[in-house]
């Protein structure tokens, strides 16, 4: 395992802890999921320039533009719970309120 691999799966790693170890503002968890993704975008990366395939090269770019694609709706997600609810913090959201 190289350190460049190291680096990236310890930074999913400690991505997932901190979004199951701190869960009180929505913006932290919004942070973490990004992490989340983008350590998976250089994972991939390296996989396949590792593996020389020029017919996948478009996976991680897929990758890339869903993880702006839920950036963007947990930011609207964020606007939305804070002027409806007044804050951002997660335990004053009640999903079963219509």
């Amino acid at each position: 395992m190289t350190p460049l691999h190291f680096i990236s799966s310890s930074a999913f790693i400690i991505s997932i802890m901190g979004l199951s170890f701190n869960r009180a503002h929505m913006i932290s968890t919004l942070i973490c999921l990004e992490s989340m993704m983008l350590s998976l975008f250089i994972m991939t990366s390296m996989w396949l320039s590792q593996q020389q395939m020029s017919s996948f090269t478009i996976a991680p770019m897929l990758l890339l533009a869903f993880s702006a694609c839920e950036a963007a709706m947990g930011l609207s997600l964020l606007v939305a719970s804070s002027r409806t609810h007044g804050s951002n913090q997660l335990k004053n959201l009640n999903l079963l309120q219509c």
